[in-house]
């Protein structure tokens, strides 16, 4: 069965946006801002490994490791080049380690991490569940899941619009909210704190909004986008429908609705949960070997 989204897609367009990310990712940075207020919830527990999944050129991983000097921090991205990037933000004075890896199988050691950080990098990711069981493989018992997602009301007016020109899908999918917070749930987190936000972002006109889409990575991941290019015609159809959502200011809205999670990882010895059903986890040394004596 083929998958949703293109995961090479998706790197490909992270890639080319290394450089330009930063500066056109407004609406990312203050995202990523409000997430790492919600480091708060470790009190004064002061972690030893930190993983930033999704980290693009690293500005928070920089911030976690300017909070936490004593700790390891881990940029871990699936673009070399957005890496490339955070290799500025680390410093002699506030150096971290940097992963070139997929979120889908982090290459981390079980129960080795205390913070994972996640910031705008799950809306990529088809299987959540298996991504959140991923997270809490490598967290250690009681360690702190924060993360955001783009929802499902995102780039609602691009998606009309293009409605109007053509079958195919021009945007991609997003989670509705109760299924991330069923997500953590299946993958054995617990105490998981779901909150929303609803951005809306104005653009003076369609060319504007896909430019900026361009240069952030933000473009239709999805298997059944058209592979061609979009045509005159249809771009023509899909800016006419948007013009009746210009508002009184003569902007273009764009929408952008955003989840923030929190949840912690569960106490030593729970069992592992795979698609919502327990399965049994026990140590070798806790299991009596009978061995036969040769006669």
């Amino acid at each position: 069965m083929s998958s949703l989204f293109d995961p090479k897609h998706v790197r490909r367009a992270f890639s080319r946006a290394a450089s330009s990310y930063h500066a056109a990712a407004v609406l990312q940075q203050e995202v990523a801002k409000r997430l790492l207020e919600s480091l708060d919830y470790l009190e004064d527990r002061q972690p030893q490994v930190v993983l930033d999944v999704g980290s693009g050129p690293a500005h928070a991983t920089a911030a976690m490791k300017k909070r936490w000097p004593k700790a390891q921090v881990i940029a871990l991205d699936l673009a070399l080049p957005m890496l490339a990037e955070a290799k500025k933000q680390a410093g002699w004075w506030r150096p971290f380690s940097r992963v070139c890896a997929d979120a889908r199988a982090l290459p981390l050691a079980d129960n080795s991490v205390d913070v994972i950080y996640s910031n705008l990098c799950l809306q990529w990711v088809e299987d959540l569940p298996a991504v959140f069981a991923g997270f809490r493989r490598v967290l250690k018992p009681n360690g702190l899941l924060v993360c955001s997602t783009f929802a499902h009301d995102t780039l609602v007016e691009l998606r009309q619009a293009f409605a109007q020109a053509d079958d195919t899908s021009h945007v991609s999918h997003f989670v509705q909210i109760a299924q991330f917070g069923d997500a953590l749930m299946m993958a054995g987190f617990r105490d998981p704190v779901l909150d929303r936000d609803m951005f809306t972002l104005t653009y003076d006109d369609l060319p504007t909004l896909m430019r900026e889409l361009k240069a952030i990575g933000a473009t239709n991941a999805m298997h059944s986008r058209r592979h061609t290019l979009t045509g005159r015609s249809r771009f023509a159809a899909a800016r006419d429908a948007y013009e009746p959502m210009r508002r009184a200011d003569g902007k273009l809205p764009s929408s952008w609705e955003v989840v923030y999670a929190h949840a912690w990882a569960p106490a030593p010895g729970a069992p592992i949960r795979e698609q919502g059903q327990d399965v049994a986890s026990v140590p070798l040394s806790a299991i009596p070997i009978r061995r036969k004596t040769q006669e």
